[in-house]
């Protein structure tokens, strides 16, 4: 699992542990000790604004204006 620094949003508790909980046989991470530890302090958690629930209400709209 490689963790670039990057913006703090990103760098979530959730995060790490949907990484860590994933592995299956062996976990690698690479990463320096600092965001590591950014990342287990920071328990933020974003709303997320994906737009995922319009597409999926307005996909047969969506279909019908592609023909």
């Amino acid at each position: 699992m490689c963790i670039p620094r990057a913006a703090p949003m990103l760098l979530t508790r959730n995060l790490l542990y949907t990484g860590i909980t994933r592995a299956r046989e062996l976990l690698i991470i690479i990463s320096d000790i600092k965001t590591i530890g950014y990342m287990i302090q920071n328990v933020d958690s974003k709303k997320r604004n994906t737009g995922l629930r319009y597409k999926l209400e307005n996909i047969e709209e969506e279909k019908t204006l592609k023909k």
